[in-house]
């Protein structure tokens, strides 16, 4: 009895001084196959710390952020984003790029913000937390799964697998198995080698849709049941091969993806996810509509009750808002800024609708959270071309035309669509640059519409 009386004046004091905390924003950062997630996060904090290039962010143009600084994290069983090591990485005297992130961490940046205009003189400073959650791509992907069966998951897997060349060995392996033979484990551990092996080789080529996430990074689960199964064909009764990947399917959606987003997705309330689209459009057709598909799978599930996990644990709280940023702007001239970020909408057009209809705010841009290179502009074979210039990984200075992105992206998308095996009048090309090192006293990292995210994305609460 005395112990109940306890906790209910331990919640209702909790609720009181609740109201007085100060607020925070929880901020998703997440990032499709070498989006630069890493280097959004590191640029991002060193940007709201040096506001110097942060002019398209209202608070720091006029002045309300008094103060920005680092502190301890709130949630104690989280790593904390490693953000001084990638900075120096990022800046220092031999710049590299910080190495990717490979579970979730956290880290939390905080603002004394006065209120300027008519505001100004009514109300005091007050302190604003902005709390960073940084988690693999890979887990964001497995969202999708939460509304498929084995079955489903297992036909849409192989159909994918089959059109993609270097999938051969994995579909041959799964196709050869019989799913009605009894369950072995030896069997079981070398088709879910395979699929794994073929998952790498779909991220290592450009594609996004590469499920079960955690294939890929399976940190201290490697070998358990939960991560040891392949898509199968249709059959298999009581203790077959199938059955029990079944089982474990389901045991994978249980204990794995449905106790992340329990725990943390569903407390964020500002969400970006990176996309690598200049990549995806390099790997060709094919992989353009992967990346369109896969993103309208993932927020698909946000329409409001088609899943009943998901309407749980959103319950009395959504994501407000939602940016989709296509990164690596800087490896384009200027000119063809607007012309990605239109491929960028249209990218996730169907995205967008399905989380307008759920009730999110969202928009979509071109950006470089650190800037690589200079634009320029050369003559080659009587034509002058708008070029970038950097630095190659083996320390040379090169210029870098890309190829020019159709103005309408439907030129684009269409040929994703029907399956082309490359682009009809156009190549793309890629090159790796490497960071530049060195900022100004008072400036963060150069960066391209970098401020013009954080405004969308924290602006409002400034």
């Amino acid at each position: 009895m005395i112990g109940d009386i306890g906790r209910q004046i331990g919640a209702r004091v909790d609720t009181v001084t609740g109201a007085f905390r100060d607020p925070a924003i929880r901020l998703g950062v997440t990032g499709l196959s070498r989006a630069g997630k890493t280097v959004f996060i590191t640029s991002l904090v060193a940007n709201l710390l040096e506001r110097g290039r942060m002019g398209g962010l209202r608070a720091a143009s006029e002045g309300a952020i008094r103060a920005a600084y680092l502190e301890p994290q709130p949630d104690d069983t989280l790593p904390r984003f490693d953000y001084e090591t990638h900075l120096d990485a990022m800046t220092g005297p031999d710049p590299r790029w910080p190495e990717s992130t490979r579970a979730i961490s956290q880290l939390r940046l905080s603002f004394r913000v006065q209120p300027t205009g008519l505001l100004a003189g009514l109300t005091g400073p007050r302190t604003l937390h902005l709390d960073i959650v940084d988690y693999p791509g890979e887990w964001l992907l497995d969202l999708a799964l939460l509304e498929k069966d084995y079955a489903a998951w297992s036909a849409e897997a192989l159909e994918r697998a089959r059109a993609r060349p270097f999938a051969a060995d994995a579909v041959a392996a799964v196709e050869g198995a019989d799913p009605s033979a009894p369950f072995d484990d030896v069997a079981a551990a070398r088709l879910a080698s395979a699929w794994t092996d073929y998952l790498s080789a779909a991220r290592e080529a450009g594609y996004s849709d590469c499920t079960p996430g955690r294939f890929l990074l399976p940190g201290d689960m490697a070998g358990s049941p939960a991560l040891t199964f392949a898509p199968l064909p249709p059959g298999g009764g009581k203790g077959s091969l199938g059955a029990e990947f079944t089982r474990r399917f389901e045991a994978y959606k249980r204990e794995v993806v449905r106790p992340f987003f329990r725990a943390h997705f569903a407390r964020i309330d500002r969400q970006v996810v990176l996309v690598d689209a200049l990549g995806a459009i390099h790997a060709g057709p094919r992989a353009l509509e992967d990346l369109r598909t896969t993103m309208a799978d993932i927020l698909g599930a946000f329409r409001p009750g088609r899943n009943a996990f998901l309407s749980e644990i959103f319950r009395g709280r959504r994501v407000e808002r939602i940016l989709f940023a296509a990164t690596k702007a800087d490896h384009l001239h200027h000119t063809q800024h607007g012309r990605l970020a239109r491929i960028m909408e249209a990218l996730v057009d169907e995205a967008r609708r399905r989380a307008d209809f759920a009730g999110a705010r969202t928009a979509a841009m071109s950006l470089a959270s650190l800037r690589a290179t200079t634009e320029d502009r050369v003559t080659h074979d009587g034509e002058t071309l708008d070029v970038v210039r950097g630095v190659t990984e083996d320390g040379k200075r090169a210029a870098f035309y890309p190829g020019e992105l159709p103005d309408d992206p439907q030129r684009l998308l269409s040929q994703g669509r029907q399956g082309a095996e490359g682009w009809l009048d156009a190549d793309f090309d890629v090159m790796r640059f490497v960071p530049q090192g060195g900022v100004r006293s008072g400036e963060g990292p150069p960066h391209i519409r970098l401020d013009r995210a954080a405004e969308f994305l924290v602006g409002d609460r400034m």
